[in-house]
This record gives structure tokens, sequence and C-alpha cells, in this order.
């Protein structure tokens, strides 16, 4: 995750770069439950609205619960699915609170209503962000079903209501960019905490016209907007959340955008931004789904580390003697290509290796979704296009 709303702080109010702090144990984003009231266009779970087999149970949940925290896990995201299917998900999460975890629940939004927001705000959820694809129309769309929209912006109100911080979670499309602006203005109207884009993990975007790639130039125009709009609101004293997701060449990116508008503040940031050190995949994230199966993160559903049914998670998660898990948890990443070259490798560390992954078959390749041209990067070598060809995976696929 990249807080963009953390480096405009340090661009106004400058600090000293200091040691650099890990946290003690990874953010776990735990997948409870696949079953899903509504069938997403890009749900990376593949959810529907009926009950999967081999779900842990109530005391596997908390059993889990119990070594996450002797772990020293500090965050756990509850997600689906849509978590609020899960019967006992009100039971889960004040056991999670009470036991001192910071506690986030994703949901689509469309099952908070009158009858369980009371439920909802005596648990106390540090963050609850709910999804949206769009406005009105275009998010019925992505959702499949009409009505979604208005259910889950009943939703985010609810939970506003009763001073719950709640925010918007988008994920963006070259099907929903046009979006964005009046999400933004959404934030504002509806004086929403946070906002978090997640970009789609497209794969097969190769290096031919990458300049003029009309899905890079979107996520440019994206990125400008979000940058703009956080600035103006620290400028007007407001305290707002904006975080991106799945791209981490975000941070080169702002880094550029401080470049054009506060070129003395270049060094200064690029010190900041290279602290961050970018992808944190197998380290600092983690995901475990539905069946308990653990994760690098939750665009690694094709690749198991292990299950927490059989071996702990605190047993799973720093065990390197899995190939992907000793190349994430590299110091610096070995990886190939125009990432391999990249000048600014120390900030973004690589970016998302699922993707190279999901189009190569090998997880060390550049990211194809890096939207940077090679001039801007100081990349000289001219690379082969990235194509898909078979691959035989690191790990066959246990679920």
């Amino acid at each position: 995750m990249f807080r963009i709303s953390q480096y405009m702080q340090e661009l106004a109010h400058p600090t000293d770069l200091g040691p650099k702090r890990n946290p003690p144990g990874p953010v776990v984003i735990w997948n409870l439950v696949r079953r899903c009231n509504l069938t997403c266009k890009h749900c990376y779970s593949i959810s529907a609205d009926k009950d999967f087999p081999g779900e842990l149970d109530t005391n596997e949940v908390f059993a889990v619960m119990d070594d996450l925290k002797r772990f020293r896990v500090p965050v756990l995201i509850l997600s689906g699915g849509e978590p609020l299917l899960r019967p006992d998900i009100y039971e889960i999460a004040q056991r999670a609170k009470d036991m001192g975890f910071y506690v986030g629940l994703s949901s689509n939004g469309t099952l908070i209503d009158t009858h369980n927001i009371d439920r909802i705000a005596a648990i106390g959820f540090d963050y609850v962000g709910v999804s949206l694809d769009g406005i009105a129309e275009t998010h019925d769309r992505f959702r499949r079903m009409e009505g979604a929209y208005e259910a889950s912006l009943r939703g985010i109100r609810l939970c506003r209501d009763r001073g719950i911080k709640v925010g918007i979670r988008f994920t963006l499309t070259q099907d929903n960019a046009q979006d964005l602006p009046g999400l933004l203005q959404l934030m504002d109207d509806e004086s929403l905490d946070k906002f978090y884009l997640s970009h789609l993990n497209y794969a097969g975007r190769g290096n031919t016209n990458r300049k003029h790639d009309v899905v890079h130039q979107t996520t440019r125009q994206a990125m400008d907007l979000l940058f703009d709009t956080c600035w103006r609101d620290l400028q007007a004293g407001r305290h707002r959340e904006f975080v991106t997701g799945n791209n981490d060449a975000d941070g080169v990116y702002l880094l550029f955008w401080i470049r054009k508008h506060f070129p003395e503040m270049e060094a200064h940031m690029r010190a900041k931004l290279a602290q961050w050190g970018g992808n944190s995949s197998g380290v600092n994230i983690a995901n475990i789904d539905n069946l308990g199966n653990v994760h690098p993160d939750t665009f690694w559903w094709n690749y198991t580390l292990g299950n927490v049914k059989e071996r702990a998670f605190s047993a799973i998660w720093p065990d390197t003697t899995d190939p992907l898990m000793a190349g994430l948890k590299a110091s610096p990443r070995a990886v190939k290509g125009r990432c391999g070259e990249c000048a600014f490798f120390d900030v973004c560390g690589g970016n998302t290796r699922v993707r190279a992954y999901q189009l190569t078959g090998d997880p060390w390749q550049e990211d194809p979704a890096c939207y940077l041209d090679d001039e801007e990067i100081e990349v000289t070598t001219q690379h082969a296009r990235l194509t898909m060809t078979p691959y035989v995976p690191l790990r066959r696929m246990a679920r």
C-alpha cells in the first residue's frame, strides 16, 4: 500500500530521515468467507452466492488469531467474498478487537443496514472500507446488480453517521476511470475519511508503445488527479487519507510529480521514498484465504505457501525454503528486464511480482504494468516484449 497522504505531509513539513522502522509482523488480509451476494467483474476470489466447503469454522479462526497475535501481527483486514455473510463475523471481529488488533472490515456495503449497524458500531472497527466501482450505473454494471450503488452508499452513510471511520475502495480500470472525479467529489459531499485506489492487476501490457499506451496514460492521469487532490486537501487543513495499492510505481511517479512542482524537495523525498522501499508482498503483507491457505498477498491465490489447518501461520510465513518466499524476502530482490535496470528500483522494489508470474511463469521478470517509460526510469537496453507462454507453476495450486 502506498500512502500518498503520508508523503504529502512529509513534503509540506519535512522531517529527518531517521532509522527505518519495520512493522513487528505482516498485515494480514483474511478472506474469511468466499460467499458473496454480488458477482463483480474484477473479483480476485471468484466468489459466488453459495457456500464453499472446507472453510475454517469459528474455533479454527480463533486458534489462528491466537497464533497471529503471538507472531505480532498488528493488523487484521477481514474480507471475503462478503464478510458480513459469515454468521460469526461479529464474534470474530469483537474477539480481534479485544485481542488488540487493528481491525478493518472490507465490504461491498450492500448488507450494511439499519438491522446490523448497531452491532457494527459496537465492535469498534478501526476502519470500514466499502468498494465502489463508479457512480450509479457504472457501479451497478460492474457489480451486476441494479440498485447496488444506492445500497452501498446507504451502508457508507450509516457508518459515517455512527462515527465509524469509513472510506471508498475503488479499482481503476479502463471502463470506469471516467468516474474517478465523481467519486472524489462524492468523498467531499459525504465527508468520508479515506480513498483507496487499487490498480487492476493487468498482465500483458508489454513494452511496445508504452509511452502512448492508453492504459498507462489513464493510470498517469488518475495518479495526477489523486496527487493534486491530496495536496489541495493538505493546504486546506483537511486530514483525509489517500492511498493506492497494487502498483508500486506510484511511488516513483510521485517523485516525478514532486520534481515538477517542488524540485527543491526531490532529494529529500527520494530518500524518504527509498526508505519505504516499495512492494512488500511476502514480507509485510500476507493473505489467508477462506480455506486457510496462506499466500504472499491477495493476488497470489494460485500459489500456496501452506495451510493454517496443518501448520501454524507463524511457521509458514518465515519459511524461506519455499523458493518464492526466499526471493520475496531477499533484499534487494533479484528482478530482471526493465525492473532490474530501473534507476528507481530502490523506491518501488520491483513492483508487483504476481503480474510477471501470471504472464511468463517467472516471478522475477519485469512487471508488465509499470506505466513509466524507459527514458523516465533511465533504462537504455531494448527489452523484448513480454508474451504469454506455457509454464510449469512453481507450486501446484492447493485449492
